[in-house]
């Protein structure tokens, strides 16, 4: 561990990386069944292999203590963890930038919630905006549903809201621009997403369906003039504004334009592994840890530190190969 001019603790990996965000899963389950996040019958983790509320936040506290600014919320669905909002508004209480990645399904009737406890940003899944289609590629989803979980995020008042869009050939690469259109109209930030390949799936062929941000963002300029920013949310989104809307358009390409020479970030899954990278397996177990010696701050925060030497240079994800991380991404954390 090293420290900042400021005395801040600062968790520094071999690469001279300063990690000072985190991605923290409270659930493995989701209502919907999305074709490039789980297999259509997924296999949950028993209870007693999730870590409860208060060891999650134990994490967090840790985190924030070594100096920690960001924890975004993510799932499967976070929405759907019973009580999930008695540990939001234990995390509110934490001097972080508080964020939460949602397909938006529990919106309607949480939105106003989240942002009273202290959620700042969301994040929004929409890869549709055709209603049948929306429900194949979320498997159990109504478009319906969402819309209006976006509306109520939108009249709740959240700082910032943000759509994800996976663009896949042959899938939804033909509403690239209606989704651009929408956003636009929204007042909201949209970022397209490279398919993760993360898991074994049966329904595409990865390399036939990868949609590259190159792709996306030529589909976009046949509209829209894109200009280039260096405006940053702490996550791997490249960003670009258009000259006549306040909406950024961010890409994230981790086959296309590797983002790992200045990652930040780190994840921990619900059953409290800690993983160093989204693409490999390096990870610590915390859970174990938090059950051997139940309370001991001090212990979890070294255990942290040391693992800052096990984040590796780069992830490396082939599309013409079977994955090498077998996990899939809710298991993983958004």
């Amino acid at each position: 561990m090293q420290a900042t001019p400021d005395t801040t603790p600062a968790l520094i990996d071999r690469f001279g990386r300063r990690v000072d965000y985190v991605r923290l899963s409270v659930t493995d389950r989701c209502d919907f069944r999305c074709v490039y996040c789980m297999s259509e019958n997924m296999q949950f983790l028993p209870r007693a292999q999730v870590l409860t509320l208060e060891e999650l936040y134990q994490i967090a506290a840790a985190f924030t203590a070594l100096g920690v600014k960001r924890i975004r919320l993510t799932g499967g669905e976070p929405l759907v963890r019973k009580n999930v909002l008695s540990l939001v508004r234990m995390l509110g209480e934490l001097d972080i930038e508080l964020s939460l990645t949602t397909n938006g399904s529990q919106l309607p009737v949480m939105a106003n919630d989240l942002k009273a406890a202290g959620v700042s940003r969301l994040n929004i899944s929409l890869d549709s905006l055709d209603a049948e289609r929306f429900h194949d590629l979320t498997r159990t989803g109504k478009l319906v549903q969402v819309l209006h979980g976006i509306e109520a995020a939108k009249q709740a008042g959240f700082e910032r809201i943000k759509l994800n869009a996976v663009i896949l050939k042959n899938r939804n690469d033909d509403e690239i621009l209606s989704l651009v259109d929408f956003a636009r109209e929204q007042g909201l930030d949209i970022s397209f997403i490279e398919e993760m390949p993360l898991g074994v799936i049966s329904e595409h062929s990865r390399a036939e369906a990868y949609c590259s941000s190159d792709e996306v963002k030529a589909a976009i300029e046949q509209q829209y003039t894109l200009q280039s920013t260096v405006e940053r949310t702490g996550g791997p989104s490249k960003y670009y504004r258009m000259p006549d809307s306040n909406s950024r358009i961010g890409f994230i390409s981790p086959h296309s334009h590797n983002f790992c020479g200045d990652c930040n970030r780190v994840r921990v899954t619900v059953e409290g592994r800690l993983l160093l990278c989204l693409g490999n397996e390096h990870s610590v177990d915390l859970r174990d840890l938090l059950r051997q010696h139940p309370g001991d701050q001090a212990i979890l925060q070294q255990a942290i530190i040391d693992a800052m030497d096990l984040k590796p240079e780069r992830h490396h994800f082939e599309l013409d190969e079977d994955p090498q991380i077998i996990r899939f991404m809710n298991m993983t954390g958004g």
